[in-house]
């Protein structure tokens, strides 16, 4: 799906949110959307500064707060990086493959292990509030070069 048209979801969904949309947080959903894998919160402040030369940490942080509560991005917690989710517009359950030699991360949405990972959790009484699951591995491109 193209950069504009994941722009324009996200505006609307911001607009029907009510939540500000704003120039420098669409630079960063922008900067998110043009990448394959998941970037770390500082490498992503270097690539705003090019159009932003006075960002600050703060400012990648609230931007990527918003994008986080809005259900645009994932964080991806084993590496401390931040990934565009395009299947946004509702917070859900995601199961990530992780390519540790080239870095691309592939989103996948299995009902049948959200439902079995909850069942267990419920079990246990266990109330979960967010539910990112990551597998670390080699991708079919990394294990056929």
């Amino acid at each position: 799906m193209s950069t504009e048209i994941l722009v324009n979801r996200a505006r609307a969904i911001c607009e029907k949110n009510g939540a500000r949309f704003t120039a420098i947080r669409e630079k960063v959903f922008r900067l998110l959307a043009d990448l394959d894998g998941g970037i770390g919160a500082y490498e992503l402040l270097e690539q705003l500064k090019q159009t932003e030369p006075g960002a600050k940490p703060a400012t990648i942080y609230r931007a990527l707060e918003f994008l986080t509560e809005q259900g645009f991005i994932h964080k991806i917690e084993s590496s401390n990086a931040f990934l565009l989710c395009h299947h946004f517009g509702q917070h859900h359950p995601a199961q990530l493959l992780i390519c540790d030699q080239c870095g691309n991360v592939t989103e996948l949405h299995s009902h049948l292990l959200q439902d079995e990972f909850n069942r267990q959790a419920v079990a246990q009484g266990f109330d979960i509030k967010q539910q990112t699951i990551e597998a670390h591995g080699s991708c079919k491109r990394c294990r056929s070069s």
